[in-house]
């Protein structure tokens, strides 16, 4: 009687380990950039307290130098009312160099609670 084989090859699991790997390297690359724009809403929310322009901009910087928040800082944050609630909005790219002229271009923006 005929066995039939099932599995995978090895050109198969060669080509699967090469995806992985690939995928893994850019997850690598993109999770502190994940890690940071967590810490910049904290830091935001954290300004929105702040009654003036210049106090939530000083706020931002102080908790930006303990988080080390390198991708913006307290001049490139926007700032508005809405009603009674003072509003901290920010928007900022970062690039992943990846292999020759490849970039990973990554937009992230944001505003506190």
């Amino acid at each position: 009687m005929k066995h039939r084989q099932r599995g995978i090859t090895l050109i198969g699991l060669l080509f699967v380990g090469g995806v992985l790997a690939c995928a893994g390297l850019v997850a690598a690359q993109v999770l502190p950039t994940l890690i940071e724009l967590q810490a910049i809403t904290k830091a935001a929310n954290k300004a929105a307290a702040g009654n003036t322009v210049p106090e939530i901009r000083a706020i931002f910087d102080k908790a930006g130098a303990i988080d080390d928040i390198h991708s913006i800082s307290g001049k490139d944050l926007e700032v508005s009312k809405e009603g009674d609630k003072t509003v901290v909005a920010f928007a900022y790219t970062r690039e992943i160099h990846m292999a020759g002229p490849a970039y990973l271009l990554l937009k992230y923006n944001g505003r506190s609670k």
